[in-house]
């Protein structure tokens, strides 16, 4: 009798543990377990999670893995959870039927520390602020009235270009700095009523040189993978020394800004409003939210619009200038193009672009291979969502393969062809956009976030590589066959070309027209 008295509270202490344990199980595991699962992906790695799967060229490994897994997949690197689109109905579901969902940026150090800890355009939270510059913007930098006022400056830097490059000789040069020259400089006229680079043939000039500098490492910096982005407690560490530089870039870019702001405030002799003018008007303006302008805002706008109008631009127009000569038969029908409609004894104007179809196609497939951006800025999700029967969590990253969905074999046949006339009448995509409304080509992006310069963008490339095809025949340094034209490319914040594109232009028009320097 003692040992069943005994016994029996130890006995049902047993049991109301079991009983405790089973119903925690059955809460976390069953009652409380999330209805939808979460996209497939690959097994994450311990604390460094999917870092290592993604390697030197994230936007081709996360491409590969679209393959195994799925074209809507989930990673984890650290603690942050990441989504990736890599088909243009992913895409889509988040660009536009989420899109509200995914306006704000994922918390990342060249934002806090470059970007005037997030009070420029790119990666500002939606909200007042963001609606305010995005608005500045739209209105005085690219609608159609502001990009027409300025087209004279395009059209009067691309004859420099064309001044330029007549005058190397027998010299090879590097294609992509003389482009960056020329676009930096019609960009600097418009946002700030003077150029800001010398010509080839010039002499140097220290605040150019030091800005060109500035630009350069602003890219560098905004490449590298950064530990901390994804593990937070690791912040106070900077193991990468990434934190340092960008707080030191930061001082001299502002230091620069700062200065040219104070120096347009005293000048005179503006003969164009300009974009800066505009800005400094407007301190003292309330929008329709209560908002107004700073001069912190002014600068971080400024630094967005130099450092994302310039290198992408770049970019893009050294990748259309490689598939020009490395394919002779495609130069060969843009230049027959282009003499028939402008002739050989002028250049080519922004007017006559609209009247060279297979140029423009030959663009949008640029565009649609060489993405400025292989992968799109991140965004965060503000709430749980559900994506094709997947539960996508609050916080999570997304990343939209830009690069994946332009070479999707579902979408395109033989998608790594270059082939323009897929986008010509009776091609396979006639009726495809590339300014984000056909998810097939976002190179832009897509939805309320995606890059307000787009219109700009396709006409800078567009207007110097038609003027370049026209004026030029190119040949490569060193006599290289066109067909072994190295097309490797070097990932960063803008997808450039591993090897620059180095070459010998001779004229090919009138020689009057290369003597029209403005």
């Amino acid at each position: 009798m003692d040992t069943v008295t005994v016994s029996s509270p130890w006995l049902l202490g047993l049991a109301t543990l079991a009983l405790a344990t089973l119903l925690y199980w059955l809460l976390v595991n069953v009652f409380n377990r999330p209805s939808l699962p979460l996209p497939p992906g690959p097994k994450p790695w311990p604390i460094v999670g999917n870092m290592p799967h993604l390697g030197p060229m994230p936007h081709q490994a996360l491409a590969s893995l679209a393959r195994l897994h799925g074209p809507l997949m989930h990673l984890r690197i650290g603690v942050v959870d990441i989504v990736v689109a890599a088909s243009a109905s992913v895409a889509e579901q988040f660009l536009k039927v989420q899109d509200a969902n995914f306006l704000s940026r994922p918390p990342n150090a060249g934002a806090k520390y470059l970007m005037y800890n997030y009070h420029d355009l790119l990666f500002a939270p939606y909200g007042p602020r963001w609606r305010m510059l995005r608005k500045i913007t739209a209105v005085h930098m690219f609608s159609s009235k502001a990009l027409d006022d300025c087209r004279h400056f395009r059209q009067e830097e691309a004859r420099r270009l064309v001044t330029n490059l007549a005058n190397v000789g027998s010299s090879a040069v590097n294609l992509g700095q003389l482009v960056n020259i020329c676009v930096t400089n019609a960009l600097a006229r418009a946002m700030l009523g003077r150029r800001v680079f010398n010509d080839i043939s010039g002499g140097s000039d220290p605040k150019a040189e030091e800005f060109k500098s500035m630009v350069m490492e602003m890219m560098e910096l905004g490449g590298v993978f950064n530990i901390s982005d994804f593990i937070p407690a690791l912040e106070w560490l900077d193991i990468q020394g990434v934190h340092a530089k960008m707080k030191k870039l930061h001082k001299r870019f502002d230091s620069f800004l700062t200065n040219i702001v104070e120096e347009h405030k005293v000048s005179k002799n503006h003969n164009h409003r300009d974009l800066l003018t505009t800005l400094l008007s407007l301190k003292e303006v309330q929008n329709d939210e209560g908002a107004t302008l700073t001069n912190v805002e002014i600068k971080a706008l400024l630094m967005n619009l130099f450092a994302g109008g310039t290198d992408t631009t770049t970019s893009t127009t050294e990748w259309a200038m490689s598939e020009l000569i490395k394919h002779p038969t495609m130069l060969a029908r843009v230049r027959h193009e282009s003499d028939s409609v402008v002739g050989r004894d002028r250049l080519v104007n922004e007017s006559d672009l609209q009247n060279l179809p297979y140029l423009q196609a030959f663009i949008k497939e640029t565009f649609r291979l060489h993405p400025p951006t292989a992968l799109s800025l991140p965004r965060i999700a503000d709430s749980d969502c559900e994506i094709f029967g997947y539960r996508i969590p609050k916080g999570a990253t997304l990343l939209v393969d830009i690069w994946a969905i332009g070479r999707d074999p579902k979408e395109w046949s033989d998608p790594t062809l270059f082939r323009p006339e897929r986008f010509l009448p009776g091609g396979e995509k006639a009726d495809v956009d590339i300014k984000g409304y056909d998810f097939e080509a976002i190179p832009f992006g897509a939805g309320r976030r995606i890059c307000p310069g787009v219109s700009l963008g396709i006409c800078m490339v567009q207007l110097l590589t038609a003027t370049m095809a026209h004026a030029f025949e190119w040949d490569l340094q060193g006599g290289l066959d066109p067909e072994k034209l190295n097309m490797e490319e070097a990932y960063g914040i803008t997808l450039q070309r591993k090897v620059p594109l180095s070459v010998n232009p001779r004229p090919r028009l009138a020689p009057h027209v290369y003597s029209q320097l403005v």
